[in-house]
């Protein structure tokens, strides 16, 4: 592994877990609304990555060192042309600073077309063996030309409560 950040990274093709795509939703949410169900997001050429993480005290095993934590990212595509996700990238940091890239193809066993003005979301999930970290990374997607480009995934914390660690 090589050191970055002073902590030390850990490669991985594998995703942490797998929970499934939802259904898109068929009714438009206000802005406002948006901002409130999903806490972290960022744009890039058009793509919006959003963000919405919950630890779940049910899947974890506090007394092995064991948190989980869900998150279910929503990606929109506010530009002009349809384009594909064909891979993610993600860099997992615990609380003690050791770093996990994850890298691999589509999103929970997709590689999903986003048309203009379309969504797409999934909801997936990170184990740790701290009560805190973060994520953060990109998705990589290809325009029907051929041409690719990175869409940022947000920074967000991953905080178990205090009763919980």
């Amino acid at each position: 592994p090589r050191a970055e950040r002073g902590g030390a990274v850990s490669r991985s093709r594998a995703t942490t877990c797998l929970i499934g795509p939802l259904q898109p939703s068929p009714a438009r949410t206000t802005l406002a609304r948006m901002k409130e169900l999903f806490q972290h997001h960022a744009m890039t050429e058009g793509m919006i990555v959003r963000v919405a993480v919950n630890f779940l005290p049910d899947q974890s095993q506090i007394e092995a060192g064991k948190w989980f934590w869900v998150y279910h990212i929503r990606i929109e595509n506010h530009g002009d042309e349809a384009a594909q996700l064909i891979s993610r990238h993600w860099r997992i940091t615990d609380g003690r600073g050791m770093i996990q890239l994850i890298d691999g193809a589509g999103v929970v066993g997709e590689q999903p077309v986003i048309e203009p003005g379309r969504s797409h979301d999934y909801v997936s999930g990170c184990p740790l063996g701290t009560p805190h970290g973060s994520m953060e990374g990109f998705y990589t997607f290809r325009r029907g030309d051929g041409s690719t480009f990175e869409a940022a995934i947000p920074y967000f914390p991953l905080a178990a409560p205090a009763e919980a660690g």
